[in-house]
């Protein structure tokens, strides 16, 4: 490929409306162009990586017995109506009416679809395990997409479906996809993608995980632990607390006259945070119904676990005077207002804390919960902290961190093969729902991720498995002598040797074409220039500065030959 047929403009300055580096590099270095919020059209050199991507991905898919089929980007109404998903999820899923008044959908995930494509091919235990596999446009409405291809509407994903007559074969293949996933992220040139337990969300299943590249701008916070393997998406880490124990106090009502907060509180009590009752207020989505929550005054409410443990959607609540709920000076004491109260188990064995007395301008001091509410059942509701102690070693060793979430598997169980009436007739003649595992992984989220992980101030640095290009021949004062016969048969013999070069033989400044090299991040540059060819070299270096070599004319194509297929063997591209 010639630089100058390359369609696409390469340009300094970053966009202002870039809020992360693989957006402003993949914009600048003429990557892709935005066509409406969340959308964007690909020019060459993304595809040709988003391409190899998902080679990578079939070919592992395809070792765990995988089959590739294609299910439709449009489907009707009736499939999601089937699965109850058409009316639980909000406007992410983008609906329409055809010509002819048929309700419709813009597929956003598709196990409705691979349910309806096997479920009179499944009938019987005898078919069964299999799993099927797409990459296939999808859209989701998001209502803030950001960061370039990190989170957008329009996106490529690779999404498979198992079917299984046994949750003992479910967890099995769900291990194998799991090993696959962590080579596909290896082969990629991101091997430093971990695994976390997640939250299965709108997806269904009791076991699910996401696949993260921790980086400072991830979007998910990311709960690890550093004395063991346990690591957890915030919206699934388990939360647990000490509590100190003392000798109890009376419970004592104290007037704390304009003290609406807890720090405001704690201040004017001279208590810790830690030794503070606060209260939380939602609303349910579907009937405005009051849910009141108490929590350690230092803790925040995960309102995934909320959801999860209601089984519906929340707001946060709009209180009212008629509601009986006291704003400010919310407690659980004499709390006689219509609506759901939960308590969360960080208050689990506390003693002497500080509440609201649910009077204003008064709180109570010493509520023991335990002698106050010695029947109540606790929840966990809270998200965790830096230094918190860990549910899998029980040491006070969590950290937390930024990641992009770059695939998840779930273990969907029978969700959708109830609802859609899915049955095998097993060998005993029973008839059964067979059992899903669901996997997925995003193709431009992956390759921005990659971009993120992989570049400096001057462009992406792409692994060879995934690079636009191999080689990046630059060709200097093109018409100083020697310089064209060496760059062009160099150009021609790599690529008769199945190697893909990039050629810049432009008549611009050795500045323009460095910043361009720069921007296409090939990962491995060869710099034809007067002053080398004096030398009777050639100058080999890498994108990632790690090697620097002039090789003489003669063996710069062996040479090079031979560096490329170092670097895929370092991608683990050649087995």
């Amino acid at each position: 490929m010639k630089l100058e047929k390359l369609v696409g403009d390469r340009f300094k300055e970053r966009p202002a409306d870039c809020q992360v580096d693989s957006h402003a590099l993949m914009i600048r270095g003429g990557y892709m162009k935005n066509v409406a919020n969340g959308i964007y059209s690909s020019y060459m050199p993304l595809r040709r990586i988003t391409r190899k991507i998902e080679q990578i991905i079939r070919e592992e898919m395809d070792a765990i017995d995988g089959q590739e089929v294609q299910f439709p980007v449009v489907m009707p109404a009736s499939l999601w109506q089937e699965s109850g998903r058409y009316d639980s999820i909000g406007k992410e899923l983008l609906r329409f009416t055809d010509r002819n008044g048929a309700p419709m959908v813009l597929g956003m995930t598709h196990e409705e679809a691979a349910v309806q494509l096997v479920r009179e091919y499944g009938q019987s235990y005898a078919k069964y395990p299999f799993m099927i596999y797409q990459i296939q446009t999808k859209f989701r409405d998001e209502a803030r997409p950001r960061a370039g291809l990190i989170r957008v509407r329009e996106f490529t994903m690779k999404d498979a479906y198992s079917f299984h007559t046994s949750q003992e074969d479910l967890e099995q293949y769900y291990d194998k996809c799991h090993k696959a996933y962590e080579r596909i992220y290896a082969r990629a040139g991101i091997p430093e993608v971990v695994s976390v337990k997640s939250d299965s969300g709108m997806m269904g299943g009791n076991v699910s995980h996401e696949f993260m590249l921790l980086t400072p701008i991830g979007e998910d916070s990311i709960v690890i632990c550093n004395e063991c393997d346990y690591r957890a998406n915030m919206e699934a880490a388990e939360n647990i607390v000490e509590n100190e124990t003392e000798a109890m106090q009376e419970l004592t009502k104290v007037h704390t006259p304009e003290m609406h907060t807890i720090e405001q509180v704690c201040e004017f009590l001279h208590v810790d945070a830690k030794k503070s009752m606060k209260a939380v207020v939602y609303q349910k989505n579907s009937d405005d119904k009051y849910i009141l929550i108490f929590v350690r005054g230092d803790l925040e409410i995960n309102e995934t676990k909320l959801t999860n443990y209601l089984g519906c959607d929340v707001h946060p609540a709009v209180i009212t005077e008629e509601s009986g709920i006291q704003a400010g000076f919310i407690g659980p004491v004499n709390q006689n207002a219509d609506c759901i109260v939960l308590f969360d188990r960080s208050l689990k064995g506390t003693t002497n804390l500080v509440c609201g007395a649910n009077e204003v301008d008064y709180h109570y001091t010493g509520l023991n919960m335990e002698r106050e509410f010695p029947d109540v059942e606790y929840v966990d509701l809270a998200k965790v902290v830096e230094g918190g102690i860990c549910p899998c070693c029980g040491k006070k060793s969590l950290t937390i961190s930024r990641g992009i979430e770059v695939g998840n598997i779930f273990q969907l169980g029978t969700k959708y093969t109830k609802t859609m009436n899915m049955t095998y007739v097993d060998k005993d003649g029973i008839s059964k729902n067979p059992i899903m595992g669901c996997y997925g992984i995003g193709v431009g989220r992956m390759a921005a991720s990659i971009c993120e992980a992989h570049h400096d101030d001057y462009g992406p640095i792409w692994p060879m498995s995934i690079a636009p290009w191999q080689v990046h021949i630059c060709a200097m004062n093109l018409d100083k002598e020697g310089v064209r016969e060496v760059a062009d048969t160099l150009y021609e013999n790599l690529q008769n040797a199945g190697v893909e070069v990039i050629y810049d033989d432009r008549s611009v400044s050795a500045g323009n074409k460095f910043s361009d090299a720069d921007l296409l991040g090939v990962p491995v540059r060869v710099v034809v220039s007067p002053r080398n060819l004096k030398e009777s070299v050639v100058e080999v270096s890498t994108r990632d500065k790690s090697l620097m070599e002039k090789v003489p004319v003669e063996n710069a194509e062996q040479y090079v030959k031979d560096l490329v297929e170092k670097m895929k063997k370092e991608c683990n591209l050649v087995k």
